[in-house]
Formats: C-alpha cells, sequence, structure tokens
C-alpha cells in the first residue's frame, strides 16, 4: 500500500493577493467626501451662489433644451462644449426646480468631487506598493505610504476652490476625477501581474469619458497611448521601474499588453475625439467647428478684443497657469511658492528613487495649458499680475492632483532627510510619518484657512466677472413673470438663458437660435429661427434682445415698439419688444 503523498493538495484554498488598500479605508473615506461635498453645496445653495458662473448657467439650459425647445434633440447639444457634462445633468434637471435652482447640474460634480477623492487615495497607495505590501505595513521598511495616502486625499478634499466648484454645475470636479482614476489605472497596468489588462481596460474608458468632458481629456489621451505603446515594447527605463516599484513576485513579469487589448485601449482612447469631430463635420459641415466657430474661443477673442498677456509666449503661458495653480491652493505669494516648491521636491524625490514615478503624469496640464495660452485663445488672468484681473484662475486647479500627491512626498524626503542625521536615526525614524502626516496638517489648516478668510479665488473670479450679467438677468426675469404665460418669446439664449431659468419659463416657449437647421449654412431660410428673425411680428408675441445680437438688430430693424428698456453698468442694454400683439393692433 502506497503512503499518501505529502504534496500540497491543489483544492487547497489560496490567499486572496493582498491589495494597497482596504475595504474600510475606502469606505470611511467615501462617507467623509460625501459628508464634505453635500454640506457645501447646501451651504453655497441656501447663499444663491451655484449660479454664479455664466458658463454653469449656460451648461444648465444646454442640457434643458435638449428635450426642452421647439425643436429637441441631440443636436441641442451645440459644438463648442464636449457633451458628456450635460448628458449626465439631463436626468436631474427634468425637474423644474432642480432646473431653477442649478442643483441638477450640481450633482454630477458632487459625484466627481467623491471619485477623484478616493482615486487620490488609491494612486497613492498604488504607486507606494512594494514587496507585496504598502509601505508602512507590518514587515515593510517605512510608513511613507499610508501618511502619504491620506494627506494626498487631505489635500485634496480640502481644497476650498475645488469645494466651491463642485457644488456648481461646472465641469471642473467631473473632469479631474476623470483624470486621477485614468492615471491611477494607468500605474496599475505598467506593474504588471493578472490584471493588468483589465487596468488598461478601464484606463481607456476613463480617458474616453475626459475626451468628452474637457478638451484636457485629448492632450491626455496622446500622452497615454504613446506610453502604453512604450509599455508594450517594454523599455530599459519601465523594466526599472518594475525592478523599483513593483512587488517582488511581478518585478520579472511582463508588463506587455497584447496586441488585441492595446488596440481597445486605443480605440477608447481615439473614439471621444473622433465622435466630436465627426459630429461637428456631419451637423456643421466643419470637423473644427468647435475650434474655428462663432461660438470658439478664437471668435469670442476676436469679438471682444480680449488682451492675453501671453499670447504667442510659451513660458509666460506656462508662467500664467502656474501662478493660478499656486493661488488656487494659497492665498498669499509666498505660501503658493511653497506649495509649489514642495511639489517639484517632492517629484523630483519620487522621479529619482522610482517611487511614484508614474504620477508625474499628473503635471501633464502643464504644458497642455501652456499651449492653449499661447496659442490656442484661451487667456489666463491673475489678480498678482498684469492686467491684474481674475479670469479663468480656476484652471490651475488642474494641478491640484499634482499638489496633493507631490507636496506630501515633499514633506516625507525632507523629515526622512532629517531623521537620518546620526544622533537621531534610532529614536526618531518611527516617528517619520507622524511628524509628516502633522506638518501637512498645519500647512493644508493654515493655507486653507486663510484661503477661506479671504473667500476662493475661484469664487471671486465668478462673482466679480458676472456681477452684471447676474443683476440684468434678476431684472429682466421679473418682467417676463409678468408676461401671459401662452406667450410666445423670440430671444438668443446665447449669454442670458439665465433670465428665463429664473423666471421658470420653459425653453419650448421661445424661438432661439437653436431652432434652425444647423447643417443650412451659411443661413437656413427655412428655419424657425430665421423666419422669427426676418418678421418678429409675424412668428413672437415679444421680442427679447439684447444691444448687439440678433433679436435686438431685428427689433429696431422691424421698429418694434419697446415695452422696456433694462440698464446696468457693463452690459449691453436689454429690451422686451412687443411683437405679435403689435402687429394685431395695427
Amino acid at each position: 500500500m502506497k503512503p499518501l503523498s505529502s504534496k500540497p493538495s491543489s483544492l487547497k484554498p489560496k490567499t486572496a493577493p493582498a491589495r494597497p488598500y482596504s475595504d474600510i479605508e475606502i469606505v470611511r473615506l467615501m462617507w467623509l467626501a460625501i459628508f464634505v461635498s453635500v454640506f457645501s453645496f447646501l451651504f453655497f445653495y441656501r447663499s444663491g451662489e451655484v449660479l454664479l458662473y455664466g458658463d454653469a448657467v449656460a451648461h444648465i439650459n444646454i442640457a434643458r433644451r435638449v428635450f426642452d425647445s421647439r425643436t429637441p434633440g441631440l443636436l441641442q447639444l451645440g459644438t463648442v462644449w464636449l457633451p458628456l457634462p450635460h448628458l449626465l445633468m439631463m436626468p436631474f434637471i427634468v425637474s423644474k426646480q432642480m432646473w431653477q435652482g442649478g442643483s441638477g447640474g450640481s450633482l454630477p460634480s458632487m459625484a466627481g468631487f467623491v471619485f477623484g477623492v478616493l482615486g487620490i487615495l488609491r494612486l497613492v497607495r498604488g504607486i507606494l506598493w512594494r514587496d507585496g505590501a504598502v509601505d508602512g505595513a507590518p514587515g515593510s521598511n517605512n510608513g511613507v505610504a499610508k501618511f502619504a495616502a491620506w494627506a494626498a486625499a487631505l489635500v485634496y478634499g480640502a481644497n476650498p476652490n475645488l469645494i466651491y466648484m463642485q457644488a456648481t454645475a461646472m465641469g471642473e470636479s467631473l473632469y479631474l476625477a476623470f483624470f486621477i482614476w485614468a492615471v491611477a489605472y494607468f500605474t496599475e497596468f505598467v506593474r504588471g501581474g493578472v490584471k493588468s489588462d483589465r487596468s488598461l481596460m478601464k484606463c481607456g474608458l476613463c480617458l474616453f469619458a475626459a475626451c468628452l468632458t474637457r478638451y484636457d481629456g485629448w492632450f491626455l489621451g496622446a500622452v497615454l497611448v504613446v506610453g502604453a505603446g512604450i509599455v508594450r515594447t517594454k523599455s530599459p527605463l519601465l523594466a526599472k521601474y518594475a525592478r523599483n516599484g513593483a512587488p517582488k513576485s511581478l518585478a520579472g513579469s511582463s508588463v506587455k499588453a497584447p496586441r488585441k487589448v492595446l488596440a481597445k485601449f486605443v480605440l477608447l482612447a481615439v473614439a471621444g475625439p473622433v465622435l466630436w469631430l465627426a459630429y461637428n463635420a456631419v451637423v456643421y459641415r466643419n470637423p473644427l467647428e468647435f475650434a474655428r466657430g462663432p461660438y470658439s474661443a478664437k471668435a469670442i477673442e476676436q469679438k471682444t478684443a480680449t488682451v492675453n498677456p501671453a499670447k504667442g509666449n510659451l513660458f509666460a503661458a506656462g508662467s500664467y497657469f502656474v501662478k493660478a495653480a499656486e493661488l488656487n491652493v494659497g492665498q498669499s505669494n509666498w505660501v503658493g511658492r511653497l506649495w509649489l516648491a514642495l511639489a517639484l521636491l517632492g517629484s523630483l524625490a519620487a522621479g529619482f528613487s522610482g517611487r511614484g514615478r508614474l504620477a508625474l503624469l499628473l503635471w501633464v496640464p502643464l504644458p497642455f495649458y501652456a499651449l492653449s495660452v499661447a496659442y490656442g485663445s484661451v487667456p489666463i488672468f491673475v489678480p498678482v499680475w498684469w492686467p491684474f484681473s481674475q479670469y479663468n484662475v480656476r484652471y490651475g486647479l488642474q494641478l491640484l492632483p499634482a499638489f496633493a500627491v507631490f507636496v506630501p512626498l515633499g514633506i516625507a524626503f525632507l523629515v526622512e532627510s532629517a531623521i537620518k542625521i546620526r544622533q537621531a536615526e534610532v529614536s526618531w525614524s518611527k516617528w517619520a510619518p507622524v511628524a509628516s502626516m502633522a506638518v501637512v496638517f498645519v500647512m493644508v489648516l493654515a493655507s486653507y484657512g486663510a484661503i477661506w478668510r479671504a473667500e476662493p479665488i475661484c469664487y471671486r473670479e465668478a462673482e466679480s466677472n458676472m456681477r452684471g450679467r447676474v443683476a440684468v438677468d434678476r431684472q429682466l426675469a421679473g418682467w417676463l413673470k409678468s408676461l401671459p404665460s401662452d406667450s410666445t418669446l423670440l430671444m438668443y439664449l446665447g449669454e442670458h438663458s439665465g433670465a428665463l431659468e429664473q423666471a421658470g419659463i420653459p425653453l419650448r416657449r421661445t424661438i432661439n437660435e437653436g431652432n434652425h437647421r444647423v447643417w443650412k449654412q451659411p443661413v437656413d431660410p427655412e428655419g424657425l429661427w430665421e423666419r422669427a428673425l426676418a418678421d418678429p411680428e409675424a412668428n413672437a408675441d415679444y421680442a427679447i434682445g439684447f444691444d448687439g445680437d440678433p433679436v435686438w438688430a431685428a427689433a429696431q430693424d422691424r421698429h418694434l415698439k419697446a415695452l422696456v428698456v433694462i440698464h446696468t453698468t457693463g452690459q449691453p442694454r436689454a429690451g422686451v419688444f412687443q411683437g405679435r400683439t403689435q402687429a394685431r393692433g395695427r
């Protein structure tokens, strides 16, 4: 009789592989982020400040007119702004109350904030994953990872400017979530392992969403596609990263993606831009209509003669963008420079040590915005530099993930360097993570506290630039409420759709620039919009025009009677003109 084999049974349950994060941490951080998001939204909502940005009002009404219009449909999405934020808002703004109050537009931004905070934790834990355990876990060499991950989440989630922006219908927090998760999944793909292909596909999905949210995503997609191609060839640099940053069990494994998986990733990364170019080509007969059309940044720059202090100067453009980023994390110049210096130190430490090297992808917004400001008709004004104003300062939030990840790493590097002094090495080394976390906490408390006392610069930008528009919309809404509830209004909605929103007037009661066949260029003589402009008295009961827009010009040409003209400092005149009623009187 043969003895039983001493070999381990294949039926023996396998131990699940260790993860760089725990479920309980994710749950705790998620609820904390939800609390911050909801509390801040209620604060700004009660103060009537979620719709200070004119762009936020426009986003909500673009989404609304897809189903609330005389000519409803996806063509109401327009051409300049990418469509995903509007599509995500649509289910919420079906409610009239959520449309008027702006809360329907805030919900996708709030979700983006929560997922962005969670993504920061996952990204930092992932890049510091080593030897099968997170740094700081039992059996590992130090405690940097746990400190760095929570410190990064604190820096990101407690930022006052991001907290305000996520309470609005603006797209910053939503895009940042896709951006962070794309980088997180890409780092997991480069580390290799059995789930690397799945991580690459998830990265591709995040890129697809990012490319349909902001044009920043197009540049990010190009960078990651090139990066995935480099990984496919397994360059010596990435092999060194695998040795330094990956678990020992994976350090010798291949990080090459199968060609089929890589092809799917590339298709996902380019699908968003290709779809948008095709949409513009089919509908507007110009695939670059969003960049060259009458509503593009270039056209607005020419129309308004906006000064761009960094136009044509790549270095100056990058400097303005970096200064805007500093002002989003620090109220004073020296505090902002301190944040930047620590972030650069942390980036250098990550680059030379190999731990966190792939997180350097978080600096991708810098070259994109430098190019956009210098050559893309996208000016940035900061109050400390000429022309001493505030415009597009919110773009600086795109570097917040880089600050959130690398500032704690920079502080940890300084603390670890200090305790390596021979006399303090043994007694103080175990306190390095605690000391680093304390420094980050004090820095966040002091810096962000000063921002709250002075009001976040993104809030001040919205308040100062939109004060006149809000005043006009409020006065006009009062007059519109007095008009008959079944009347038809001829109105250009480009800048003042908020008046209809405040008055609670459905967009389908208006004839606006979206009510025509845009593929009939240069004009659509049989379209509702063109017919109404040619003969307002025959098509609309009232015409609401703003000095310089097509409705104002039509009212002047047809000598319509002005029922009221609103004058507001710094804003064009607004008029309510009598239309079809006047014709009947004649």
